[in-house]
């Protein structure tokens, strides 16, 4: 398909597009985080699944302790991470870094665990420290990157659904043992069997497939989702001289991981920068303050990483896990 064909219509304005984030402000400086969180809880659940992320600026955190108690007020605990695609490092508890990556480059939009068959229904970050420059974290508005997609492209994928293949090949990316948190074969075999994962070892080497819907609707709005990970791990995405270095170095089967239509279909270059290209236009950003929490609903808002400098630290938590296969909310993405 064309990328000619592929345009990506002007989002709507007005009422129909909501401020990505909501910012909800301390009332006096300083304000302890906790409570407001216990005073007006509703409200910020309200505002979360309208605009899909909330910024709770100026409050008093408290450090990793009050941050994790902030999510323990309005989502319960905290998750592990499982099923890793990228390196972190534990902060405290269930309380991580945000993405261990070189500063210098992007981390493309994308859905927390989208590639899972359940994953984290809100997710929080904290500003431990302020970047020098840049360093957002940028939110797209999923239910945008839906409706601006090409009919015909979403309609395939609807149909076809899309597939993750992971090589775990060693010094590129996540060893297989970090990302299921074992070192164990047997226990990972048994992960993937329970989470609808292919499996094949080649010697010390993992292969895994997924397939997985592109499509959703949100359990709580019914409004239809772009939520995958198809163009995240799609090699296209990477910096171009990464893409062709991979390419060259391994067939298209062996690439650490790539993306494909659910029959295991190769998805064309053009489609995947069409997909981009529609992130992109529903991308929104703020610049990051010292004790800031933002409160994302991982499936109405996709967020990335901006490149950097300075000693940018953010802290990041997961909770309320989505049990795909249990929600008939989600059967029907048509």
């Amino acid at each position: 398909m064309s990328t000619s064909r592929m345009t990506v219509p002007p989002l709507p304005c007005g009422s129909a597009e909501k401020a990505l984030p909501y910012v909800l402000t301390a009332g006096t400086p300083g304000e302890p985080i906790g409570t407001r969180l216990a005073a007006n809880r509703a409200e910020i659940r309200t505002r979360l699944r309208e605009h899909g992320a909330v910024l709770l600026r100026g409050f008093d955190v408290g450090g990793v302790d009050g941050f994790a108690g902030a999510v323990r007020t309005l989502s319960g605990e905290p998750l592990d991470y499982a099923e890793r695609s990228s390196p972190r490092s534990t902060i405290k508890g269930q309380v991580y870094t945000s993405t261990d990556f070189p500063s210098a480059e992007e981390i493309f939009l994308h859905n927390e665990n989208s590639y899972q068959a359940d994953w984290p229904m809100t997710l929080y970050f904290c500003c431990l420290r302020a970047p020098a420059t840049r360093g957002a974290t940028p939110l797209a508005d999923t239910r945008l990157v839906c409706r601006s997609i090409d009919p015909a492209v979403r309609d395939e994928f609807v149909a076809r659904g899309w597939m993750v293949v992971r090589n775990f090949h060693e010094g590129f990316g996540v060893p297989w043992q970090r990302a299921f948190n074992t070192d164990d074969r047997d226990e990972v075999s048994r992960y993937c069997a329970g989470s609808g994962i292919e499996v094949e070892w080649t010697g010390p080497r993992l292969r895994t497939r997924a397939r997985r819907d592109a499509v959703h609707r949100h359990p709580g709005t019914g409004e239809l989702l772009w939520f995958n990970h198809v163009t995240f791990f799609h090699v296209t995405t990477l910096a171009e001289e990464v893409c062709a270095g991979l390419r060259e170095l391994f067939d298209e089967t062996e690439l650490p991981t790539n993306t494909y239509y659910g029959d295991g279909g190769r998805i064309p270059d053009d489609v995947v920068a069409h997909l981009r290209d529609c992130y992109r236009a529903a991308q929104r950003r703020f610049d990051w303050q010292r004790d800031d929490v933002l409160v994302v609903d991982n499936m109405l808002a996709a967020h990335a990483r901006e490149p950097f400098t300075g000693d940018r630290r953010i802290a990041v938590a997961m909770a309320e896990p989505y049990r795909a296969a249990l929600a008939a909310a989600d059967a029907d993405p048509g």
